[in-house]
């Protein structure tokens, strides 16, 4: 009797601006490349996810579409097939001024239930979260236990390695409770000095892993314009071949921790050690 296949589902996290929905569509367009059936859920108001995998169709938000229809919706009123056939979600949010952001994530992954988004024939559920977990709405993934697996995108600059301290705290927390664990760090590089050493140091110290460094490079700029993932925009170049060995390194991980994290002042003595806040 064959193995029944198992869903991984996996939360992106990481500071506003890191990067993170780049590296998350990238990332999913190289393992699509593979042949892995996935749904990519947006979890962050701005709805911009899904973007380069939909050819930079603006996709109607769940929220926005519970707004104007109700609730008497289908499924294919919110998941749209993108590049090869990657099912694209955007939860949304309120109304500027108006709520939570994060509510808008709980909605559309009970609403996905519901409306049975997730099918066996799936591999991967991919969440791409904004920020860093301030609020419990944006924890919502972690909390109910939607993804088990997170990979965190940082960089060697300060404020990418605080906020990524702080979803290892969120992570820490709720992994003992269940089976949320950490997957590992994604260095998209701001070729800060020795970044790729500081980066697999402070890896290490939460007990995990660098999963893979992405080195900068403006194909990744020239890709979004023309509103494409890399692998699809310029298939020959090596930066499409740095989204595939990070798509195969993480298709291939193994090695998923409950994280320790560091203490502010270990944080800066670390940051301290590679020459950076000096006074």
């Amino acid at each position: 009797m064959a193995e029944e296949k198992k869903l991984r589902q996996l939360a992106i996290y990481g500071k506003g601006g890191i990067g993170k929905s780049t590296t998350t569509q990238n990332t999913v367009g190289a393992l699509m490349e593979m042949g892995k059936h996935i749904m990519v859920v947006g979890c962050d108001p701005k709805a911009d996810s899904t973007r380069l995998l939909l050819g930079g169709l603006a996709q109607k938000t769940v929220l926005d579409t519970l707004r104007e229809e109700g609730e008497d919706i289908e499924l294919d009123d919110i998941l749209k097939d993108g590049f090869k056939g990657v099912k694209c979600v955007e939860s949304g949010g309120p109304q500027p001024g108006v709520g939570c952001a994060g509510r808008g994530i709980i909605t559309s992954i009970s609403m996905l239930e519901q409306l049975g988004a997730y099918t066996p024939e799936l591999d991967y559920v991919f969440y791409d979260v904004l920020g860093d977990v301030v609020c419990g709405g944006f924890a919502m993934p972690i909390r109910e236990g939607k993804a088990e697996e997170v990979y965190i995108v940082a960089s060697g600059e300060y404020m990418a390695l605080y906020a990524a301290n702080n979803i290892a705290k969120s992570i820490a927390q709720y992994g003992k409770q269940g089976k949320t664990r950490l997957g590992g760090i994604i260095c998209n590089s701001r070729k800060v000095d020795k970044e790729l050493e500081l980066l697999t140091e402070f890896a290490g110290k939460l007990g995990s892993q660098m999963i893979h460094f992405v080195p900068r490079d403006n194909v990744v700029q020239r890709a979004e314009i023309h509103k494409n993932v890399v692998v699809n925009y310029e298939p020959e170049c090596q930066q499409a071949d740095e989204y595939r060995q990070l798509a195969k390194n993480i298709d291939e991980n193994e090695m998923l921790v409950i994280p320790t994290p560091l203490t502010t002042d270990e944080l800066e003595s670390l940051m301290m050690d590679y020459g950076f806040m000096e006074v």
